[in-house]
């Protein structure tokens, strides 16, 4: 799939922006503070309805406005898709090709990106949260039975801190939410398990190439054991939840364990090592996309050259496949210590282009 047009105005800086990428490799340099962040966040909006950066949705409008709206148009297998996405006052519509979505979930997987941010070193140094909302949007993208299993979870899990408060809860009203917790937790546990050991897999292969023959792997850590009976976990532990008035076992406890060179990789490796295993994770989410849908989505690379010195970098470039449309963000100087390496390397037999954006205002070169 790649994006043919996109078009957005008052989102955090931008303005009033028209962006027509090439299929390929597509450049956009700029100073920094000029917008380069907030085009690729306003595309990761319009495919996930989330920003990377904040969880307050005001903060993405431009200041003196009260709106923003976005329209994505891509192609996919061969069809023509279209997202609208406006937010007007705290409230929030998406248009897919002209019908209303009555759920924001309902636009997961129809646009399909991976981005790769100098914020994601929280995935290696961030709290099992941040890693567990990494799983969740991923498969959600991908998989829509995960995505109602994971509603479904949640739902419950709601419901049953909810009666946990509540001065002494009423067992069989907890044996009801248990029972919900267990049918949708396994489900997660299953798709996780299942994702977390091709993600690996591909982001080993990554790492690899990326970094110079080291290695690195990636470990699902569930909460609860996939061969545990997770409905006799909850009643061995319901004195203790009741306790402390929350759900203190289940998938919404899950982690990952990364490792580079055989070592906990928060602990003993290096930040230029930590930067390139979480590179090599958003690398392998480009391969399970395919593996899931059939094409690659499209890859956004904020700032990657800063973030990885002239070798990684030129390993990196090398190693995407011409088939994935790659969004690429430089500041000016980042940009002219590699646009020769780049033209050479990356354009290669490859259709691209060269952005600049300053003060919101985008231009092709």
């Amino acid at each position: 799939m790649h994006l043919v047009r996109f078009t957005c105005d008052g989102f955090r800086s931008l303005r009033a922006v028209a962006f027509d990428p090439a299929p390929g490799v597509n450049l956009i340099t700029g100073d920094n503070a000029q917008g380069k962040t907030s085009l690729l966040e306003a595309i990761l909006f319009a495919a996930t309805a989330r920003s990377h950066r904040t969880y307050a949705e005001t903060e993405l409008v431009r200041t003196g406005a009260d709106f923003f709206q976005i329209r994505a148009d891509a192609q996919r297998s061969g069809r023509e898709i279209a997202i609208d996405a406006r937010w007007y006052q705290g409230v929030k519509r998406f248009r897919v090709n002209d019908v209303l979505q009555s759920r924001i979930s309902d636009i997961l997987g129809k646009l399909c990106v991976v981005l790769f941010s100098p914020e994601d070193i929280a995935l290696i140094k961030g709290t099992a949260a941040h890693r567990r909302k990494f799983i969740d949007m991923e498969l959600s993208q991908v998989s829509p039975p995960y995505l109602a299993a994971l509603q479904h979870y949640r739902q419950a899990l709601r419901q049953r801190n909810e009666l946990l408060r509540a001065h002494n809860p009423e067992p069989a009203l907890l044996d009801a939410w248990d029972a919900q917790l267990v049918q949708y937790g396994s489900a997660l546990v299953q798709e996780r398990a299942a994702f977390i050991a091709r993600l690996s897999h591909h982001a080993a292969a990554a790492y690899h190439n990326i970094a110079a023959g080291e290695s690195m792997s990636l470990a699902y850590e569930p909460d609860v054991a996939t061969g545990d009976d997770f409905g006799k976990v909850l009643a061995k532990t319901r004195a203790v939840d009741i306790r402390r008035r929350a759900t203190t076992r289940g998938p919404h406890r899950d982690d990952l364990d990364f490792r580079v060179q055989e070592q906990p990789a928060r602990s003993f490796a290096s930040q230029g090592q930590q930067k390139t295993a979480a590179l090599a994770v958003r690398l392998a989410e480009l391969e399970l996309v395919k593996e899931r849908t059939g094409e690659y989505p499209i890859l956004m690379l904020d700032e990657v050259f800063s973030e990885l010195d002239e070798h990684r970098s030129r390993q990196l470039i090398e190693a995407l496949d011409p088939a994935v449309q790659c969004l690429l963000t430089a500041t000016a100087v980042n940009y002219r210590a590699c646009a020769n390496d780049l033209r050479q390397r990356a354009f290669l037999n490859r259709e691209h282009a060269v952005f600049r954006i300053a003060r919101g205002e985008l231009e092709k070169e």
